[in-house]
């Protein structure tokens, strides 16, 4: 089971009251929501093993380079060396060296690459894997690794931690008309408002999914440009053809990386707390007891 964390921690932010705080009054929400959640997970599904995978550069410059609109909106502050500052809620930010700190203390492995997102990490881990994988994230980017035929699939939250959306590929066609990897070609087509990505002008979700089917794939539908027999309407053909530089770099900055360079770790779900004391610890600092009770008995065999 692969965590995309961030994603699930901005999720806790926004979903458990900023009321709960620690005792000095330091909002915990995100904290306690993602322990929370993390625990449910253990509890339904049962992973052999389970990482966080975290965003050591939630902005990597070589995809940047490529598209220079790419997570632009998002920037609170540029830096010479070293990743972009996010826009980040004021009280969350404090929350993620807590959250680190937890997973640290409890055993779950983090694993963050400097130079690459989250998605990239699990790229990797997800091409690596020879067993089933279960991505659990809300970032509907990663839709492009599930594979039936390997079972890597998304558990994607609907509501809270209770209520998931198993998203293979039968459901993938149900809803976009693609598989696994066709959602990267669709995503690019339509662009991602979200993400910075402009996308080919006058290209819908509705229309890329059509022009997939009808051509196969990215390829196939850069070829149809050049083709004077294939069926592209003329004004899909120009537009087509006016974003042939767009298209020839979307590509590689919207396909998750699946060359990551891992550091060493393990990935076994640990079944107690790898530093008790420290757990005990947190759990004291920041009002944490009740979750961090419940992610204990979670893990316990």
């Amino acid at each position: 089971m692969l965590l995309d964390t961030a994603s699930l921690y901005y999720r806790a932010y926004f979903g458990v009251p900023d009321s709960v705080k620690a005792p000095d009054g330091t909002p915990v929400n995100a904290v306690r929501g993602l322990l929370d959640f993390i625990g449910r997970l253990v509890q339904d599904h049962r992973p052999d093993d389970l990482v966080a995978c975290m965003d050591a550069d939630w902005r990597p410059h070589w995809r940047v380079e490529l598209i220079p609109s790419y997570k632009a909106h998002r920037v609170a502050q540029e830096t010479e060396s070293g990743p972009d500052v996010e826009e980040t809620p004021d009280t969350l930010a404090p929350q993620v060296p807590i959250i680190e700190a937890a997973l640290d203390a409890f055993g779950i492995a983090r694993v963050g690459v400097a130079g690459y997102e989250a998605d990239d990490v699990i790229g990797t881990l997800t091409g690596r894997a020879t067993g089933p994988v279960d991505i659990v994230t809300g970032d509907r980017d990663l839709y492009q690794l599930v594979d039936d035929a390997k079972q890597r699939r998304v558990l994607y939250p609907l509501k809270g931690v209770g209520t998931l959306q198993v998203t293979d590929e039968a459901w993938l066609r149900e809803k976009y008309g693609v598989d696994g990897p066709g959602y990267a070609d669709l995503a690019l087509l339509r662009g991602d408002p979200s993400d910075g990505l402009p996308g080919v002008p006058g290209i819908g979700e509705k229309t890329a999914a059509k022009l997939l089917d009808a051509y196969g794939d990215l390829a196939g539908i850069i070829a149809a440009i050049d083709d004077p027999k294939s069926k592209l309407t003329p004004t899909q053909r120009k537009r087509l053809d006016e974003s042939r530089p767009y298209l020839a770099v979307a590509p590689k900055v919207v396909q998750v990386a699946s060359d990551v360079p891992l550091p060493p770790f393990d990935p076994a779900l640990p079944a107690v707390p790898a530093q008790p004391d420290v757990v005990v610890a947190l759990a004291h600092r920041w009002g944490l007891s009740g979750a961090v009770e419940r992610l204990g008995s979670a893990l316990r065999p």
